[in-house]
């Protein structure tokens, strides 16, 4: 299935990437080459963005409502091929199977979700003067570029081009050079569904094809997935060459506060839910990676926490029963190595996990057991900066201006989860905690419709929603004299 000919798709055309390159995609689980994935050049990046720009003056003309069809379309076509598209993840990304196949469903409800936005894309009428006729209509920019990560590809390649899509826009899709399998597969799929040069999917190793997309004259709007330096660096080259607009969802070091009076098996079920050690292995710009406890109860929730993450079966991403595989690649597995280290060098205590799993199968693949910290403190590295990967730190708090104080003091903003059975409490505290998507009672889960994004460091602009739609138009003022 992997192992293939894997090629472009530009301007609805299947071909190879410039002078035929081609890179290694490794399988996470095995350390072993997995496909040789296209390699695009600059040259290839430019044949995809002006094939949309040919292409969209037909695809913003078209029925809106036939727009919404050709989207509903893309959603079935990719739940006929749910099994195809969550194997392809597993073998590229390492999450397990079962979370992938959840992954491909969602995809395809955010494809859906936005066929049913079709209608929100009218203007309004102002009352600007009483005897002439004044209103707003929204037009889609052009050919967009979206930008999507490693650690949910399909889910991310599906959903993240269904907005611009809807809002009538060309797409040149770029997916991570560590996953890119499953956006080549979808856009093959596409191509039945969508005109030729609507969607184009460019693959590549390293940062040279996102730049040249970032930095293609024709591309005035990016949308992009993944880490604050490289949201900046997108900043920054898009600077240099133009006026553009760009959203950001970038990383996070997300609170989860636990109140002396919450539900506390409740609470332990959302701490290991929300760190998604069992969905992305932490692998997740939403995880609560940091847990505050209030002082009186943390003795009794840290056992309650072990117990659930002792639970989570370990193992190859294509096996059935695994809830947790290894980290997409080397580098994220080293990178958790070091934040271990740098933890242990800074006073933390390992609560839990920390190393490579033991027993037959994993010898090789970048596994690392779920990994907890107790005794951190705010100042610390492993509080303050996000490891992408299955690290926890646990603090503790006496009151809830140190819980607020502690949950604002780093630089990101995404989310927060709080647990609490008092109202107004809760509401006080999501008041006051700087965070885009905030949980009650709850964490980890998106509800569509509902807008995600994040605040400070963590990102500009809402997705999952109608203000995503929206943002991939611009808005014209019109005036009739009379």
């Amino acid at each position: 299935m992997a192992d293939r000919d894997w090629r472009l798709i530009v301007g609805g055309r299947s071909r190879q990437a410039d002078g035929g390159r081609t890179y290694d995609v490794e399988c996470p689980a095995t350390e072993a080459p997995l496909a040789a994935a296209p390699d695009a050049s600059a040259s290839d990046v430019d044949e995809a963005v002006r094939a949309g720009a040919d292409a969209v003056s037909s695809w913003r003309a078209l029925d809106i409502r036939e727009r919404a069809r050709r989207l509903r379309a893309l959603a079935e076509a990719v739940r006929e091929h749910a099994e195809e598209l969550a194997l392809l993840d597993a073998l590229d990304s390492g999450n397990p199977v079962s979370a992938m196949r959840n992954d491909v469903a969602w995809g395809a409800e955010v494809l859906d979700l936005f066929a049913g936005f079709a209608s929100h894309l009218g203007g309004s009428t102002v009352p600007a003067s009483p005897e002439n006729l004044h209103f707003t209509r929204r037009s889609p920019f052009g050919v967009v570029a979206r930008i999507v990560p490693f650690n949910h590809p399909l889910f991310f390649a599906a959903a993240k081009i269904a907005a611009p899509l809807m809002a009538g826009n060309a797409v040149v899709l770029k997916p991570s050079d560590i996953t890119p399998l499953s956006a080549l597969r979808l856009a093959e799929i596409a191509s039945g569904i969508l005109p030729p040069g609507v969607l184009s999917t460019i693959t590549g190793d390293g940062p040279a094809a996102s730049s040249a997309l970032v930095r293609h004259p024709l591309i005035r709007r990016i949308g992009f997935i993944g880490s604050e330096r490289v949201g900046r660096l997108i900043q920054r080259d898009a600077a240099e060459v133009g006026v553009k607009d760009i959203s950001l969802e970038l990383g996070g070091k997300n609170a989860l506060i636990v109140c002396p009076d919450a539900d506390l098996d409740a609470a332990a079920t959302g701490i290991v839910n929300g760190m998604n050690f069992a969905w992305s292995a932490g692998q997740s710009c939403g995880s609560t990676s940091r847990v505050l406890l209030h002082s009186s109860i943390a003795e009794k929730v840290l056992p309650l926490v072990r117990e659930r993450v002792d639970a989570i079966r370990i193992g190859s991403p294509v096996a059935p029963e695994t809830q947790m595989g290894p980290l997409a690649s080397r580098a994220q597995y080293d990178k958790a190595l070091q934040y271990i280290d740098v933890a242990l060098a800074e006073g933390a205590t390992l609560f839990h996990g920390g190393q490579r799993p033991q027993g037959e199968g994993f010898g090789r693949g970048h596994y690392l057991e779920p990994t907890i910290f107790t005794d951190v403190r705010p100042g610390m590295r492993i509080a303050q900066e996000e490891v992408f990967g299955p690290v926890m730190s646990v603090l503790t708090y006496t009151d809830l201006d140190e819980a607020v104080a502690i949950a604002n003091g780093v630089d990101y903003g995404l989310t927060a989860s709080i647990w609490t059975r008092d109202v107004s409490t809760a509401l006080s505290l999501v008041d006051r905690v700087e965070a885009g998507y905030v949980w009650v009672n709850g964490s980890s889960r998106h509800f569509w419709g509902m807008p995600f994004g994040g605040t400070k460091a963590s990102g500009i602009g809402r997705e999952e929603s109608i203000e995503e739609m929206l943002s991939y138009t611009e808005l014209k003022a019109v005036n009739v004299l009379v």
